[in-house]
C-alpha cells in the first residue's frame, strides 16, 4: 500500500487518536515509501503559491540577514491550513553556515539554558563547543565512539526561558535575546505580513537520526496574534501538521535544510510534531546548499559573520548525522506584561514526552534528560 493510502487508512482507524497513529506510522524506520508526504520542491495538489509582502523588507535588509530579496522567495500555503506559510530555502549562498555555527558555538553559551544543565555542574556546561570540537573533528563512523557534549545536546532556550514544568514563561527568567537572530526573525515575519514582530523567546532543537519531537501545541506565549517562526538546518525531516484536536489526521511534509515555516492565524495553535529525521535526499553527507562558502563581500551592517575553516569543519561533521531547528516566538504583545505569579519555580526542567524530544534505539527508549 502506498504511504499516502496507508496514512489515510490509519487516520480512519478507531482507538488511538489519528495524530498518534500517523506519528507512529512515519516514525517507523522501514517506512521507505513516503509518496504521501508533501514535497514543496514539487508543489501540487493541496499546495499553492503564497503571496508575500515584498515591499515590507528592503533588498538591503534581506541581504543583511543573509536572505535573498523577498521577490525571489518561493512561498507556499496548504489548503485547509490558513495562516501556514512554507518558504523554500531563501538563504543566500553560504549564509546557512552562520546560523549553524551560532547554534553550536554561540547560542549554547551561558546565560542561555540547555538540557545538560539539568544534570551537570555549571562549570561542565559553560563551554560545550570548546569541550566538543576536537572530538567531533576526529569523529569516525563507528557508533561505539563516546559522544561529545554537543552530540548530547537536545535543546537550548533563548530570551524568555520556557519552563517545562509549568509550560509558562516568566519575567524573572529572561536573558538577552541574540541580536542577529532577532534581526533575521523580524525580516521573515515582515515579509509574511507581520511588521513589528519582536523575537522574545527561542527554543533550539538538536536532532539526530534517532530523534523525534512529540505531538504538541505552542500555546504558552501570551500573544497568539504573532506568528511562530521555524528555521531548519542540516539533515531533512518529516513534519506533521494537524488540527485543533488530536483526533484530526495531520498532513505530512518534508522539511529540508534552509526551509522556513511560519504558523500564524488559524494555524498558530494547531497540533504538530516531527516523527522522523531523514538523511539528506541528495544522497550526499551534507545538502548541497552547504557547498558554497560565504561571499567575502558582505553588506554594511550584515549580521552574518564569516566562519573559519576550522569552525566549519566541526559544524559540518556534526551536521552529517544531525538537524538543527530554531523556533522563534513573540511572547508578549506590545505593552503587555506577565501576570503576577507567586511561588512559581522558574527553573527550566525536562520536557515531557509529548512536548519535546523522544529518542528511540533498538535496545531501549531514552528519557529526554538522559545524556
Amino acid at each position: 500500500m502506498a504511504a499516502g493510502a496507508a496514512a489515510a487508512a490509519l487516520g480512519r482507524e478507531g482507538g488511538e487518536d489519528a495524530f498518534r497513529r500517523l506519528f507512529r506510522f512515519y516514525r517507523q524506520r522501514d517506512a521507505a515509501d513516503l509518496r504521501g508526504v508533501v514535497d514543496f520542491s514539487a508543489p501540487g495538489g493541496q499546495v499553492f503559491r503564497s503571496q508575500l509582502s515584498i515591499s515590507s523588507v528592503s533588498d538591503q535588509d534581506a541581504c543583511r540577514a543573509g536572505l535573498q530579496p523577498v521577490s525571489r522567495w518561493k512561498a507556499y500555503g496548504l489548503s485547509g491550513y490558513p495562516g501556514f506559510i512554507f518558504i523554500q530555502n531563501p538563504f543566500l549562498p553560504g549564509c546557512q553556515r552562520h546560523w549553524v555555527k551560532q547554534c553550536l558555538k554561540l547560542y549554547t553559551q551561558k546565560p542561555n539554558v540547555c538540557n545538560l544543565d539539568l544534570h551537570m555542574a555549571p562549570e561542565k556546561t559553560a563551554d560545550l563547543w570548546g569541550q566538543s570540537k576536537e572530538k567531533l573533528r576526529r569523529k569516525g563512523s563507528s557508533k561505539c565512539e563516546p559522544r561529545s557534549l554537543l552530540e548530547k545536546l537536545r535543546w537550548v532556550t533563548l530570551g524568555y526561558h520556557y519552563n517545562w514544568d509549568t509550560k509558562k514563561y516568566s519575567a524573572n527568567h529572561h536573558t538577552p535575546f541574540p541580536s542577529d537572530l532577532a534581526f533575521l526573525s523580524e525580516q521573515v515575519a515582515a515579509a509574511c505580513g507581520f511588521r513589528g514582530f519582536q523575537a522574545q523567546a527561542g527554543i533550539l532543537n538538536y536532532y539526530h537520526f534517532d530523534s523525534s519531537l512529540g505531538i504538541h501545541v505552542d500555546e504558552s506565549e501570551l500573544d497568539h496574534s504573532r506568528p511562530l517562526l521555524s528555521f531548519s538546518f542540516g539533515q531533512s525531516s518529516i513534519f506533521l501538521l494537524g488540527g485543533l484536536k488530536r483526533e484530526e489526521a495531520p498532513t505530512a511534509m518534508f522539511m529540508h535544510s534552509g526551509d522556513i515555516m511560519v504558523m500564524s492565524g488559524f494555524s498558530r495553535l494547531l497540533y504538530h510534531a516531527v516523527p522522523r529525521v531523514l538523511p539528506n535526499p541528495e544522497g550526499t553527507a551534507l545538502p548541497s546548499c552547504f557547498d558554497q562558502a560565504l561571499s567575502s563581500d558582505l553588506p554594511v551592517g550584515s549580521v552574518i559573520e564569516h566562519s573559519s575553516d576550522e569552525d566549519w569543519q566541526v559544524c559540518a561533521k556534526y551536521l552529517q548525522s544531525s538537524r538543527i531547528n530554531m523556533t522563534i516566538r513573540q511572547v508578549l504583545a506590545e505593552g503587555q506584561k506577565f501576570p503576577e505569579e507567586s511561588g512559581t519555580n522558574t527553573e527550566s526542567r525536562a520536557p515531557s514526552e509529548d512536548s519535546h524530544h523522544q529518542e528511540n534505539s533498538r535496545a531501549k527508549r531514552h528519557k529526554p534528560t538522559n545524556s
